[in-house]
């Protein structure tokens, strides 16, 4: 990641957010701005183009608490929405990236506790059900920040569904050495459960950590995945 992190402004960027996002998740803190700390305003267009990289996890140490989240995060990434929409001919998941950006920001609008969010059409998804699970891991690791208990969507019921190919997408990702699909995958399989028993997720998030931990995208998926596995009812 030092090579990439080196590369652009916009991969400096995204480094550089994906570790301020990690530091909020150890520290608890959900009150504390982000994209501040990365040096990320609504007048930085590389910046607010890594918000649209890192999507909705701008939000995800308040996603995870219940809790409101910072104002200058929250317009950020609303910035993002609105600069970067997808094209109509955009692959599918970056139409669902798009949806849970969306998504997650009419929620945190909604005015009053009793009142629900407004909601949005959701993309097709019906490809998940058919696609190969190489593929269909490779697909949901890019879409890891839907793994969050708080948004049901259908590609929330296709990871349950497919929990045992996304057991194997993971061991596949580890053996080739793609931390970041295997931390996109573990993730998903500590929010929705079902993994095979023989899996041993939390040692296989630990390896996960320490061979790809250089890299603060994948360090955000698996600690992530260990808040929502310790949520998880035992």
């Amino acid at each position: 990641m030092d090579q990439t992190h080196a590369s652009s402004p916009l991969a400096g960027a995204v480094h550089d957010l994906a570790t301020e996002v990690v530091l909020a998740l150890r520290s608890g803190d959900h009150l504390a701005t982000v994209c501040g700390a990365a040096g990320i305003d609504e007048e930085n267009r590389t910046g607010v183009a890594a918000v649209r990289v890192i999507g909705a996890d701008v939000l995800l140490p308040s996603v995870l608490t219940g809790r409101h989240p910072h104002p200058g995060d929250v317009a950020v990434l609303d910035r993002a929405v609105r600069e970067f929409p997808p094209k109509p001919d955009a692959p599918a998941a970056t139409a669902w990236s798009h949806w849970h950006m969306t998504s997650t920001l009419r929620r945190i609008a909604t005015p009053s506790p009793g009142e629900a969010a407004p909601t949005t059409d959701e993309p097709d998804a019906a490809w998940l059900e058919h696609a190969p699970w190489q593929a269909f891991t490779h697909q949901l690791s890019v879409l890891a920040p839907l793994a969050v208990p708080a948004v049901p969507s259908a590609v929330q019921r296709a990871a349950a569904n497919r929990a045992v190919d996304l057991a194997r997408g993971f061991v596949r990702a580890v053996r080739r050495r793609d931390w970041l699909q295997a931390a996109g995958a573990g993730r998903w399989l500590a929010a929705v459960g079902g993994e095979p028993a023989t899996l041993g997720l939390d040692r296989g998030l630990d390896f996960v950590e320490l061979m790809g931990g250089h890299d603060p995208r994948v360090t955000l998926q698996v600690r992530a995945a260990r808040l929502m596995a310790e949520a998880r009812p035992r």
